[in-house]
Formats: structure tokens, sequence, C-alpha cells
């Protein structure tokens, strides 16, 4: 049996646009899917929408239309992204969804039943926007710490969850699983946090009623971070433990950003504890993207909109630039004379320029038939160790999402690759018919370390690796037993490549 990978995005509000942010984590995770079905595990993917809440209720009834007609309208932007983005998952949860709310009824029901959720009342200071309540020492000049918008005291009966009853216990389980929380910086943010003392939870509201109501009570309607932690069991079936569900909880990794750390390493594995189910095995925070320098937001009209990224752009180099330009879980700044630059350097003249160089010559010196190589001299050697070891250092960087050092490691090959050309100089040695077998072997070097590249780029790059295969004569999957040298095999027919990338001038 295939050991199982299951990794998943957060699911994205529905009260907004999909923007940079969104299209960063997911087409990380996705990077993450495809990588692991190749080196052949049983992967599940999971992405979607959450649509319950108080924002989703108020826009609704500003925008004339009832919450569930805002979501079906807002959600359908986000697949049609994904779409474009080529992102490959296995499942789309909508909070909406009859499975998601019978399943967050059931595990409520469960933690309810032990006497972790009991009803009490509830006063503190509300942010809306942020679906959060304060402590008056938490605000910043009375106002919410998190996006500095105006917030209104409230007093409601409300049911709370026992979440300092498991402060200890998630300490202890924090300190014997050093991968838990990543990267390592955030982890430690979490730890001080708990350290400060966890206090009880407000897991319902009564005051709108658009969400899922308390089993047994449906004057309250279940938190919505309660009801939104829950998809990642809840899209895999829970509680039926037969299915998908037994079969891939717990997750191997759920990516987010690093302004939901918190809700994912603190309310998250506490409801699970309580619940007696097991915890994730890791939870890791990516940073956030400015924009020339400065905040995204509405405000200052400058949020990122990845549809105009790809109509300019295309999709490949997209995907290249967010997972080349910034070490993942850094902060990270987008422009578009970076982009710009990445696309006409690695892209254009590294990568594009290496592929048409050597299916050039092998049409022009072989008809376009691969030749076999003979014996390997030490420069050949030396460019096959180097795939070989890149082989094994990325799938070390993946486990690590070290993305940008993946993608380094690769791109040192590649620039080896044209540096093998320089070296070897096919064209001279074409010009002596006593020099074909030495022709050949480097031929076959050349162009079987740039299979290998790009069956490893397909995860990164999958468009842009189709098509290089394609011209480097290989039609079948792409598989790990295909990442050893030897897979292209003498005969095969190669074409001329046409430019990956074209140049971009500015």
């Amino acid at each position: 049996m295939k050991p199982t990978f299951y990794v998943t995005t957060p699911i994205y509000y529905v009260n907004d646009v999909p923007h940079i942010g969104h299209a960063y984590t997911t087409v990380a995770a996705d990077v993450l899917a495809r990588y692991k079905r190749l080196m052949g595990y049983d992967v599940y993917f999971l992405t979607g929408s959450d649509e319950h809440g108080q924002k989703v209720e108020k826009a609704a009834t500003t925008a004339g239309e009832t919450p569930l007609e805002l979501a079906d309208r807002v959600v359908k932007r986000f697949q049609a992204l994904w779409e474009r983005l080529g992102i490959s998952h296995n499942d789309f949860i909508r909070t909406t969804q009859e499975r998601h709310k019978n399943g967050v009824s059931q595990i409520f029901k469960d933690i309810m039943g032990k006497g972790d959720i009991y009803l009490g009342e509830y006063e503190d200071w509300y942010c809306t926007p942020c679906e959060t309540f304060w402590t008056e020492t938490q605000l910043i000049d009375g106002r919410c710490p998190d996006c500095n918008r105006p917030v209104e005291k409230l007093k409601e009966e409300s049911y709370f969850f026992r979440m300092s009853k498991y402060q200890e216990q998630l300490l202890a389980h924090i300190e014997a699983n050093p991968d838990f929380i990543q990267p390592k910086s955030k982890r430690n943010e979490i730890i001080s946090f708990i350290k400060e003392g966890l206090r009880d939870l407000s897991v319902s509201r009564t005051t709108f009623s658009w969400g899922i109501p308390v089993p047994g009570n449906d004057r309250h309607i279940i938190y919505v971070w309660f009801d939104a932690l829950t998809n990642y069991i809840t899209a895999l079936g829970y509680p039926d433990e037969t299915g998908n569900y037994g079969r891939y909880w717990p997750v191997d990794v759920h990516l987010i950003g690093k302004d939901i750390l918190r809700f994912h390493s603190v309310y998250w594995p506490t409801f699970l504890m309580a619940a007696g189910l097991p915890l994730p095995k890791k939870v890791f925070a990516h940073g956030w993207w400015t924009v020339e320098g400065q905040k995204m937001s509405k405000s200052l009209q400058n949020v990122i909109e990845p549809n105009m990224l790809i109509d300019k752009y295309g999709v490949d180099a997209v995907r290249y630039f967010l997972l080349r330009e910034v070490p993942f879980g850094l902060d990270g700044d987008f422009s578009h004379s970076a982009l710009v630059q990445r696309i006409n350097s690695d892209l254009a003249n590294d990568i594009g320029n290496l592929l048409s160089r050597s299916t050039a010559m092998a049409v022009k010196y072989f008809g376009g038939i691969l030749p076999a190589a003979t014996e390997m001299a030490d420069i050949d050697l030396a460019l096959k160790q180097k795939t070989e070891e890149m082989v094994a250092t990325v799938d070390k960087f993946i486990d690590e999402m070290a993305f940008s050092k993946a993608l380094q490691a690769i791109w040192e090959v590649i620039s080896a690759g044209n540096k093998y050309i320089d070296d070897t100089a096919p064209w001279a040695l074409a010009k002596d018919p006593a020099n074909r077998d030495r022709l050949a072997t480097v031929m076959y070097c050349l162009l079987e370390s740039q299979r290998i590249t790009h069956f490893i780029l397909s995860a990164f790059l999958p468009t842009t690796a189709e098509k290089a295969l394609a011209s480097l004569g290989w039609n079948e999957a792409v598989s790990k037993a295909g990442m050893a040298w030897g897979g292209l095999s003498a005969g095969a027919t190669i074409t001329k490549a046409e430019a990956l990338f074209p140049r971009i001038e500015e």
C-alpha cells in the first residue's frame, strides 16, 4: 500500500476577493501535493471556503442578497482562480455543505458531553471584521490590536470551551514534537502565548443567525472559528472512521498564513484534545507579502490580483516567482520589476535557453533521434552526479517546506547544463566524424540531465515541464522510478523546443 500524505490550505473567507496571499498558500500546497504524488504517495489535498459568520451576513444584507447567494457568487472566483493556477486539489469543502455541518455538530456535541463546553455569560470588546473578542488590556488605543478598527462592548449569553484545562497538555505536546509548529520563530511565539495563560473560549454567538446552530439550543450559533477549523476533518467524512477520515487523518501539514497561527496551533489542537482525536503532525505558517514595500490594503488600492498577473506573465511564471523569490516562512515583497527580472534571467535565459539549445543540437546533429551514450568521461559523470545529488537535495528541502532552496538546487543543475555545453563544445565535435561517439554521449548526458530536472519541476511548473518532456521524447507518466539516470532510451524522438518563456521587454 502507498504511504498517505494529507495537506490542507486554510479555507478562504468568502467576504474577500482572491489576492496574492491566497494564491501563495494554495500554490505552495499544490507543489507539495504534486511532489508527493510524484514520489509515490497517496495524496489528499484539501482547500475550500469559509462561508459563515457575522461579516458575511452583514455584507449580504448590504448587497441585498441572502448570505448563501453571496457565498455562491464569491466562491466561484476562488474555484476559477484555482483552475487557472493549475491547482490539483482532491476536494473543495464549503462550510455551508451538509457534510460539514453534520461533522461540526458532532464534535461540538462530543466535547459538550464530556463537560468541556458549558453555558455562561460573556462580556468583552468585540471586533466584527476580525470576529474576535479582546480584553481591555489587549486593545491598542481602544481599538482592535489586529486591524486597528473600532471595537464594541458586547455582553451575551455564550457557550464556553474549557481551553484553560488543556494548557499544560498542549505545552507538553509542543515540547515533545519540535516540528509541530514551524518555522521555529513562530513556535517560540506560540509557546510564550500559551505560558501567559489560556482562558476559556467563547464558542457561540446569539447576535446573528448565519452559521451552524448549537446542538439542542438553536438560539446560539457556533463560533465561526470552531466551525471553520473543523473543515479539516469534516471534508474527510468525520465522524465516519471507515473512509477518508480513517485513511488520512491526522493531517501531515496545515499550510497557513501567520495571521491565523494562533487558531491553528492553540484553538484547534485543544478542540481535538477535548474530543479525544489525534493532533495535526505539523502547522506551517508562512509570511505575508507587501507590495513595493507597502502593506496590501483595499484603501491603498495595491492589492495584487492573481488573474491579472496570469494574464500578463503566464501561470508558471507566477507560480515560480511566488515560491522562488522569498524563503517560505518569511515575509516577502512583491514588485513587477522583480517578477520580470526572474522571468528574463531564470526562466527565459537559464531554463528556456538550455532546452532550446540542447534540442536544436540533437535535431541538427542526429536528425532528432536520440543517440546511445558510449563511454562517459569525467565531465559527463560530474553532470550525472550533480543531477542525482539534486534529486536527493530537493527531497530534503521540500520536506522542510524550503521551496526557494529546492528551486535553487534545481537551478544549479540548469546552470551546470549550460556550462557543460560550453565546456564540451558539441559544435566543434560535430565537425569531425571521428568524434561521433563522443558527441552522442555529450548529447545524451545533456538531455537526460534535463529530463530528470523537468520531472522534478513538474511539481512547480506543470505546464512547462509537460512541454519540455514532450520535446525530450518522453510521453509516459512522470514517476519516482523515472528519477533514476538512464530513463531516456536511445532512439527517442527529440523535437526542437519552442521558447518556454519569452523574454519580457519592460
